[in-house]
């Protein structure tokens, strides 16, 4: 997928492998989500990505699905 950084800002979050509040990067970011060259330009969609500070663990949720 690829991605581009729109906005970004940390704050505490719950991290599941941490088990706990930790710092996290979160951002909003366009991914591709076809694989397919002709259908890419049709197929960006806002994701939510979250980074934890700690561990390096990385979840992501589209908007759409919010």
């Amino acid at each position: 997928m690829e991605a581009t950084r729109n906005r970004s800002n940390d704050m505490d979050e719950h991290c599941p492998d941490c088990g706990r509040e930790t710092p996290h990067s979160v951002s909003l970011q366009i991914l591709t989500e076809s694989t397919k060259k002709e259908n890419a330009q049709f197929s960006r969609e806002p994701y939510r990505v979250s980074s934890c500070r700690v561990c390096g663990s990385e979840t992501s949720q589209r908007m759409n699905n919010a």
